[in-house]
């Protein structure tokens, strides 16, 4: 059984034709149960700001409209993921046997990501004896 977990937001978008990443927070979780809820936490923080309520104090009036039909509804995506239990299980399968685990989602700019692993599996692999490569 894996014990710790580091779990990780990214959101990833183009920049002067360049893919940058812009890290959104990292969480080190003591147990399985914490890193699951800290990717339902972030991805429901996410989709909360990506898709707000109009009527919040925080934003001027007018100042949201709606997109296009076409376009991917990620705070939805994310919201569905968040809810979904039998997806949670893998997810917490995946990781308890030492599997990397990512979760993505993408609008028309925008990929949001979010992993998690296991320490210990990350330790093992460090572990394993190193390639040794030539000097030519």
């Amino acid at each position: 059984m894996h014990d710790e977990f580091l779990c990780h937001v990214t959101a990833y978008g183009m920049c002067d034709g360049r893919r940058i990443g812009v890290p959104l927070g990292t969480y080190r979780a003591p147990t399985l149960a914490l890193a699951l809820w800290w990717l339902r936490d972030r991805a429901s923080w996410i989709a909360e700001r990506l898709d707000p309520q109009p009527e919040s104090p925080h934003f001027p009036p007018s100042s949201l409209v709606p997109v296009a039909e076409s376009a991917p509804d990620v705070p939805a995506l994310l919201r569905a993921w968040c809810a979904d239990v039998e997806r949670q299980e893998l997810v917490a399968e995946e990781l308890a046997d030492g599997r990397l685990v990512r979760i993505a989602t993408s609008d028309d700019t925008t990929e949001y990501e979010l992993l998690a692993e296991s320490v210990d599996a990350l330790r093992m692999q460090r572990a394993a004896p190193a390639l040794v490569m030539p000097v030519a």
